[in-house]
């Protein structure tokens, strides 16, 4: 392997040893450029201890830093950590100069590995975006679905795209003569059959079973079996899931032969695992079976650089073979600002909508905007001042309050002033937050002091 390499150095280094470093790494094929000089996107940093502050700050792009090699030894375990903040992807000493180098290659050679990946056409609906974060954590997914075998855990909202990232594991997993992907959505199964969804059942197993029949086990055998919602399994089936994930064998409903099966685990969730692995509601074993690596994916919200990006993704692909639009400034903005309680799957249905009125001309404007979805206050596209209330989030942060408990009563707090000012209406509430009737009602019950009512229905507010 050859490959090019950019090279910073902090702190003082001896020229003999720089000399060194470079006759090391030139002998597994890494060529490096001089301080300062231009040589593509591989880069290597090199540190002498101390670390000025204890910190490190890179002169370049952090992300093509595939590595950090100290001069000595020395580091305290706090600067170590440090350097992997300031953007490293990994620290290592220079102690022995062969075996370092052989380790900088090989996570070169992983790094370039996964670059090549990312240029396959698997990727599709997933690999769209530019925000540093979702680049990062994709890297993650696709460096462990390809590169590893262990069971995933998807967390995030409703819309953040679980299933499309689950289908592209499945994908990039190298497995030769691999079968198909088997998708459960574990909040649809009747507890009565969820027995023969899992395991199948023998004919006669029970009433209605007329004929032999495959569960999820058998199918993924050889592939991947995807559990949606794996937070809604009922404890009884969590046992039983357990077994068979340890023991890789199972039987039927109804039958004596124990079936051999190997597959892929993956689970999706939009609910806190760990939270109900601590009220009991959620078994710690099958827990700690399933997390094998854990990632959770962020809601559109923390990600509002890929907004538009999507949104012209969207467009090409709802375009087919016809030329798409271009969408204005000023429905960019809209874009933007707007709330996406459903997240991607928001801004999807957003921009269906679009399209669906788009007329001739290649240009989406602000008049293609639905009626019930336009800003009602044009105030509420414009900046509003970060202080308002800064000073009571900081009093919360001071008592300990918990960042979840903070979000939760800023939105149940939104939603009284809302319905309050819209006199009860829910829908015209719903209107002025810039969310759906449907998204409001979601939240409205998941609030702990709010009465359940009906979108529409006007009642005065306490």
């Amino acid at each position: 392997m050859k490959a090019n390499c950019w090279v910073e150095y902090s702190g003082e280094i001896a020229d003999d040893l720089k000399t060194q470093i470079t006759a090391a790494l030139a002998a597994e094929g890494i060529v490096t450029t001089a301080d300062g000089a231009d040589a593509g996107s591989l880069g290597l940093h090199f540190v002498a201890p101390p670390l000025e502050d204890g910190r490190l700050r890179f002169r370049r792009d952090t992300d093509h830093v595939i590595a950090v090699v100290l001069a000595s030894s020395g580091l305290s375990e706090t600067e170590g950590w440090s350097l992997l903040r300031a953007g490293a992807a990994d620290v290592i000493y220079w102690s022995d100069p062969g075996r370092v180098a052989s380790q900088i290659k090989a996570r070169i050679q992983r790094k370039l590995s996964i670059d090549r990946l990312f240029e396959q056409s698997v990727l599709g609906d997933v690999v769209v975006g530019n925000s540093r974060q979702w680049r990062s954590l994709l890297r993650d997914i696709v460096e462990t679905a390809h590169f590893g075998d262990s069971s995933v855990l998807l967390m995030g909202e409703s819309g953040t795209g679980k299933e499309v990232t689950a289908r592209l594991i499945h994908e990039l997993d190298p497995r030769p003569q691999k079968r198909d992907m088997v998708i459960l959505d574990c909040s649809t199964i009747v507890p009565e059959l969820s027995g023969s969804e899992f395991f199948g059942h023998e004919r006669g197993a029970f009433t209605g079973a007329f004929s032999d029949r495959q569960g999820a086990f058998a199918l993924a055998d050889g592939g991947t079996l995807f559990l949606d919602e794996v937070g809604e399994l009922p404890l009884a089936l969590q046992a039983q899931l357990l077994r068979v994930i340890q023991e890789h064998s199972y039987k039927r409903v109804g039958g004596t032969t124990w079936h051999r099966t190997r597959f892929r685990l993956v689970c999706a969730t939009n609910r806190d695992l760990v939270e109900m692995v601590e009220q009991g509601t959620f078994r710690a074993d099958l827990y700690f079976r399933i997390a094998g690596f854990v990632t959770r994916l962020p809601p559109l919200r923390e990600r509002t650089e890929d907004i538009i990006p999507l949104a012209h993704y969207f467009i090409r692909r709802m375009s087919g073979s016809k030329r798409p639009p271009v969408l204005d400034d000023a429905v960019c903005r809209y874009l933007m600002e707007r709330n996406y309680p459903g997240n991607i799957r928001d801004l999807q249905q957003v921009i269906a909508r679009l399209m669906y009125r788009c007329a001739e001309d290649g240009i989406i404007s602000i008049g293609y905007v639905p009626r019930n979805e336009r800003p009602t206050d044009l105030t509420r596209l414009q900046d509003w001042p970060d202080d308002v209330f800064e000073t009571l989030v900081q009093r919360a942060v001071l008592l300990g309050v918990g960042l979840k408990e903070i979000g939760r009563a800023a939105e149940d707090c939104a939603i009284r002033c809302a319905t309050r000012l819209e006199n009860g209406s829910l829908q015209k509430a719903a209107q002025r937050l810039g969310v759906t009737d449907r998204a409001l009602q979601i939240r409205r019950a998941n609030t702990r002091d709010l009465p359940d009512r009906r979108i529409g229905e006007v009642r005065p507010i306490n």
